[in-house]
């Protein structure tokens, strides 16, 4: 017979549980595996859900090659995690979705049960989709997964077409963001990144009472892979863990940066972020 340790043996703190439904990216600069990577460094426990698998072509100047995983398929990883973690999984994060029915699938498991975080990374196109395709998933999200979201962060591209708003300055991107919160009652980070002028990248929080910009200077002068990926992950894992919103969104910035800082050069036309930054901040 084996005997098993005694509990008191064992350290009985339990990680906050983190699932991020998203795509898995070849490379590791992004994607599933740039979750993973930030909710293992900001110390959560990391759960994934396959919906999309992307591989860069580098004899294609690095495009994006697209399969997307079948619905029933997604839908058999988010049933097994769901039953497996009832009751203890409480936070998730969205990202790449790809199509309509993904993102149908997606919203079904999601209204399966209460959750206390839902972060959306409303990633609207995959480069190597179709743009009616990509529409088409566009329309889906809006009007599926944005209203299930406790807290959004898009992009500069994400910020104009969920708001409606040009943006071109800080105060364009202070008004996209209100204006996206109004729309689905989510807090939201809104990230001007390289886009906007001067010195600083420049991302607005606003949750319908606190608006705050959240500034850091520019490194380098190129965007790198996985910097939004892991700054809806690390607003997912500080959330998980009990911070509030504004909390999580200061906090992911600063993770972000670092590991901007200390980018991974290979041989893509872009650098990846190293979800290990603040290591050796």
């Amino acid at each position: 017979m084996v005997r098993m340790p005694s509990t008191d043996q064992y350290d009985m703190h339990t990680p906050a549980l983190t699932l991020t439904i998203a795509g898995s990216e070849a490379t590791g600069g992004a994607g599933a595996q740039a979750d993973l990577k930030t909710f293992q460094e900001l110390g959560t426990f990391g759960i994934v859900a396959l919906t999309c698998i992307v591989a860069f072509d580098p004899k294609d100047d690095w495009n994006h090659r697209f399969v997307p995983v079948q619905a029933d398929v997604i839908a058999n990883q988010l049933e097994a995690i769901q039953a497996d973690y009832a009751g203890s999984l409480k936070t998730t994060k969205l990202g790449m979705m790809g199509s309509p029915e993904t993102i149908s699938t997606v919203a079904t498991a999601l209204r399966n049960q209460e959750w206390d975080h839902v972060v959306l990374d409303p990633v609207l196109i995959c480069k190597g989709q179709e743009p009616g395709h990509a529409l088409d998933t566009d329309r889906a999200l809006k009007a599926e997964l944005l209203p299930l979201a406790t807290f959004t962060t898009p992009n500069h591209f994400e910020s104009e077409q969920l708001s409606g708003v040009t943006v071109r300055t800080l105060e364009d991107l202070k008004e996209a963001a209100k204006r996206i919160h109004e729309v689905s009652g989510a807090a939201v980070l809104a990230k001007g990144g390289m886009k906007l002028d001067g010195p600083d990248a420049l991302d607005v929080f606003y949750d319908g009472e606190t608006l705050e910009v959240l500034s850091a200077p520019k490194i380098g002068d190129h965007g790198v892979s996985g910097a939004g990926c892991s700054l809806a992950a690390a607003v997912t894992a500080e959330l998980a863990k009990g911070a509030t919103p504004l909390e999580a969104a200061r906090r992911a910035k600063e993770f972000v940066t670092e590991g901007i800082r200390q980018r991974v050069t290979g041989n893509t036309p872009f650098d990846a972020l190293w979800q290990g930054g603040l290591r050796r901040a």
